[in-house]
């Protein structure tokens, strides 16, 4: 987003007191990802993602988890559909497996791994729930990454021959199409960071594949415009940081500038305004050759109109000018994304990271909701006409199963009312959002936290895959019934 937020941090919203209801049509939904729930990591065809790969690298997950099993939703799927119809809730936002569906990255589909996602449709549409398709959750083919990854453009032509397959196997089931998810994460944390698969550290690449990672969007875009109904909606979800500096000063407010653009800008501009801003070519010019990178064409197939804009939000990122006394190199980096020794942040790793005031979740993730009111707010001015969803917002916390079987998560009911409170307030000032999906649906393998980190709403007994609902999964359900909060005093 272009313009940068130039008051220091403010704090959370304050909460209603009075009950709220939601625009007729407004969304109920929850989310997950293959990788984080299915399971069946080697069945039916399916062959190792960069995921499988990084997870069995020591050191990179914690006490080395995989997602060979995960959630078991692979074998488990109608029980956890019939889960979802007794939450009520109106849509289900999955991602589909790229090695499941085409395990080398090339070629012909596999059938069996379609059949899945043929049924996991079907049980959706049978119980009124629609069913909402993400193409990309981070799970590359290895065979891909071997040949190049995301920094290899032939990667983005793969991507649109896999998307081909897909859209044609459930194109007359799918009625909402996203391209990716958090390419962001994909490009940075991936090839920058390393704390993501497949764990490279390379700047250059990271800048590479974001090009590449819009590129297949843009190609993605077109495939499923000739492939799907004219009634399907397109889009794409993106990890918007809301970016705050910790003070008005002219150094805080241009590192504010640089980590927008590299954060945001790096795929709002090419995508929704069909260039790359000229400051983050200009804060870049040294890793990457952008003349040469970004192709004739690239730019008109990037910005191919998409229907809604997914937004993901968490927590604000608060940062300042580089510390003059630091050593050369060093940078304080609280920025919510893995501790590494390498940057996600080409050409701007000095900027200092802060954790934000206030309560933080399991996750360290500072809690304020007035973030995500904000984040919608100036994305809708920003883009105006374009309809936004939000397509993910939880937290973490220490979840366990009490002496009665029951698990109480209060922290998170206060949580989702917060951020729940946050969106009506958006919509009321004229933001066009037009759904809200929880994440997650339920506990699954938190990436580089394996299993130790719980998101869901629904509590998930590794040993047993039982599952119990959490309270949060029965207040979230009485919101849908309601279309609507409670009164602040009716949170928990």
């Amino acid at each position: 987003m272009t313009a940068v937020r130039s008051e220091p941090l403010t704090g959370t919203l304050p909460h209603q007191a009075a009950a709220l209801s939601f625009p007729p049509g407004f969304t109920w939904g929850a989310a997950t990802a293959a990788y984080q729930i299915e399971g069946a990591a080697a069945e039916d065809g399916r062959t190792p993602s960069i995921w499988d790969t990084f997870s069995r690298t020591p050191g990179r997950v914690r006490n080395g988890d995989t997602g060979d099993i995960a959630a078991d939703h692979y074998h488990r799927f109608r029980d956890d559909v019939a889960l979802m119809a007794d939450l009520g809730l109106d849509a289900y936002r999955f991602s589909v497996s790229w090695p499941r569906v085409q395990p080398t990255g090339r070629g012909p589909a596999v059938e069996r791994g379609l059949d899945f996602y043929r049924a996991l449709a079907d049980e959706l549409l049978e119980k009124g729930i629609t069913p909402v398709a993400t193409l990309y959750h981070w799970d590359l083919p290895q065979e891909l990454e071997d040949a190049g990854g995301w920094p290899a453009r032939d990667t983005a032509e793969r991507f649109a021959d896999y998307t081909a397959l897909v859209a044609e196997a459930l194109g007359d089931r799918i009625k909402i199409w996203t391209t990716f998810n958090e390419p962001w994460c994909s490009a940075f944390l991936g090839y920058g960071s390393g704390v993501h698969a497949p764990g490279r550290t390379e700047p250059d690449a990271a800048l590479r594949a974001a090009h590449h990672l819009n590129l297949a969007h843009g190609r993605a875009i077109g495939v499923l415009r000739s492939t799907v109904p004219a009634s399907a909606r397109t889009s794409i979800t993106l990890n918007l940081h809301q970016v705050r500096p910790l003070t008005p000063s002219a150094g805080d407010l241009e590192a504010a500038r640089r980590i927008d653009a590299v954060g945001n800008r790096i795929f709002t501009g090419p995508v929704l305004h069909g260039a790359y801003p000229a400051d983050l070519l200009e804060d870049t010019a040294h890793l990457v050759d952008w003349d040469d990178l970004v192709r004739d064409g690239d730019l008109a197939e990037i910005s191919r109109p998409v229907d809604l804009l997914g937004i993901n939000y968490y927590t604000p990122t608060l940062v300042s000018a580089p510390d003059p006394s630091a050593t050369a190199g060093e940078a304080s980096r609280n920025d919510a994304h893995g501790k590494s020794d390498h940057s996600p942040w080409p050409g701007s790793e000095q900027v200092v990271f802060h954790l934000p005031p206030g309560e933080t979740t399991a996750m360290g993730w500072a809690i304020d909701d007035s973030g995500l009111y904000d984040l919608l707010r100036d994305t809708a001015r920003e883009y105006p006409g374009l309809p936004l969803m939000v397509t993910e917002n939880g937290a973490a916390f220490d979840d366990y199963v009490n002496p009665e079987g029951a698990v109480n998560d209060p922290e998170r009911i206060a949580y989702l009312h917060g951020h729940l409170s946050a969106v009506h307030r958006a919509i009321a000032d004229g933001v066009d959002v037009r759904g809200y999906f929880l994440w997650s649906l339920m506990d699954n393998f938190e990436w580089a936290h394996g299993y130790g980190r719980r998101f869901g709403a629904v509590y998930v007994d590794y040993a047993t895959q039982r599952r119990i609902p959490k309270s949060s999964a029965h207040w979230y359900a009485d919101v849908i019934r309601r279309h609507g909060l409670p009164a602040a005093d009716g949170r928990a």
